[in-house]
C-alpha cells in the first residue's frame, strides 16, 4: 500500500523528536491527524497528496509557517514560537495554527514548492574534519567546491572553532562560531597547514546570506524550539559577513561538469546531506564528473570527494550519517568516522 501524507508527516514528527524538536513532533503529529480529518491542513497542501518522501514536505510547510511567524504575519501563533520569545504549547497553539492556514492559505502556499534549505553549519564539523585528514596526505593549498550549497555557510568551515572531547582545538578561538564537544574518538591531526585559496558553491536555488531574505530562509528552516541551532546560525551570518564566498545558480551536474583540476593545488568536492534529493540519472551523471576528475589527479595536483550523507558502509549494513573521502592519487575511499543529521557531533574512526 502507498504511504499516504498523514503517514510521511508522522515519521517526519518521529524524527523531529528524536533529533530534539519536541515542538515540532507534536505539531506535525497533529498536522497528520488533521490531514487525515480533512482539515485545514489538508486543504492547504490539496495538490501535493503524491509528492515523494525525500521532498520532505512537512518540513516545507513547517518552514513556511514559521517564516510568516519571523516577519510577524502569523497573528496569534507567534506567541508559542520558541524563535521569537514564545513559549511552546500544543493545545494553545493548535487554534492559531489552524487560523493562520484558513486565513494566509495563499501566503502559507508560496513556499511550499521550494526544498527546505537550513544550511545547517553543525555539519561543518563532519566536512573540516575531512580536510584535515587530507591534510595528513599533502600540504598543497585547497581549492573548495561545494554542491548543494545553499547560502555557502559551510565553504566557511575554516572560520569556525572546534573542540574535541579530549580537549584538542582546531579553528580560530575568536570565531563568533564554536563547536564545543564538537568531535570524539581518535584525535585529528593539527595541520596547520590547511588553506583554502577558493571557496565556491552550487545550488539550483542559492541563497544570499547578505540579504535580509536570505537570512530568512535559512532562519525559517531551522526548528523554533531548537535555540542553539537558531544562534548558530546567526554566528555564521557573522562570519559569512566577515570572509567571502561563491554561490553560484546551478545544478550539481552542470557543476560538477565544469570543475577542472589546477597544478599546485588540492582540489576537494563536498556536499552534505543533499544527494538524497538528487533524482537517480544525476546521481549517475555526478558519479561520472567525479570518476573523470579522479582519472586526471597527480601527485602535483590532487583530487578529493568528501561528504556527509546517510549511506551504508556495506551494501547489507544500516544507513549511518557517515563522513568519507576519497582520495586520488592513490587514496581509495575510507569512512572517516559517523555523525548526527545535523553534524554534532563527529566520531571518528
Amino acid at each position: 500500500m502507498a504511504e499516504s501524507m498523514a503517514d510521511r508527516f508522522r515519521e517526519q514528527a518521529e524524527a523531529c523528536g528524536e533529533l530534539g524538536s519536541p515542538m515540532y513532533a507534536e505539531l506535525l503529529g497533529r498536522a497528520a491527524d488533521d490531514i487525515e480529518a480533512g482539515g485545514a491542513v489538508a486543504v492547504v497542501l490539496a495538490g501535493h497528496e503524491h509528492d515523494p518522501g525525500p521532498s520532505a514536505l512537512a518540513l516545507r510547510l513547517a518552514g513556511s509557517v514559521h517564516r510568516l511567524v519571523l516577519e510577524r504575519r502569523a497573528g496569534a501563533l507567534a506567541a508559542f514560537y520558541p524563535s521569537v520569545g514564545g513559549s511552546w504549547d500544543l493545545a494553545g497553539a493548535w487554534p492559531a495554527f489552524e487560523s493562520l492556514l484558513d486565513e494566509s492559505a495563499q501566503q502559507v502556499q508560496e513556499w511550499l514548492d521550494r526544498p527546505p534549505q537550513t544550511n545547517e553549519v553543525g555539519r561543518s564539523g563532519a566536512l573540516i574534519g575531512g580536510l584535515l585528514r587530507i591534510g595528513e596526505s599533502t600540504s598543497l593549498p585547497v581549492r573548495l567546491f561545494e554542491i548543494g550549497s545553499s547560502g555557502g555557510l559551510n565553504l566557511r568551515a575554516d572560520r569556525f572553532w572546534y573542540r574535541h572531547r579530549d580537549g584538542f582545538q582546531w579553528g580560530p578561538s575568536t570565531s563568533p562560531v564554536r563547536f564545543e564537544d564538537a568531535w570524539s574518538g581518535t584525535r585529528l591531526s593539527a595541520s596547520p597547514s590547511l588553506r583554502l585559496v577558493e571557496r565556491v558553491g552550487s545550488d539550483v536555488s542559492p541563497v544570499d546570506v547578505g540579504t535580509t531574505q536570505g537570512r530568512l530562509v535559512l532562519t525559517a528552516y531551522v526548528w523554533p524550539d531548537q535555540q542553539v541551532r537558531l544562534e548558530r546560525l546567526r554566528a555564521a551570518f557573522e562570519v559569512a559577513r566577515q570572509q567571502p564566498a561563491q554561490v553560484r545558480r546551478a545544478d550539481a551536474v552542470s557543476f560538477v561538469s565544469d570543475l577542472e583540476l589546477v597544478p599546485g593545488a588540492t582540489t576537494v568536492l563536498w556536499h552534505s546531506v543533499m544527494w538524497q534529493y538528487m533524482s537517480p540519472d544525476d546521481q549517475r551523471e555526478v558519479s561520472e564528473q567525479i570518476g573523470r576528475l579522479a582519472a586526471t589527479a597527480r601527485d602535483d595536483m590532487p583530487f578529493a570527494h568528501l561528504f556527509l550523507e546517510p549511506t551504508r558502509r556495506t551494501p547489507e549494513a544500516e544507513i549511518e550519517f557517515l563522513v568519507v573521502l576519497e582520495l586520488w592519487p592513490g587514496g581509495g575511499r575510507r569512512v572517516l568516522g559517523t555523525s548526527a543529521p545535523h553534524g554534532l557531533p563527529t566520531t571518528w574512526d
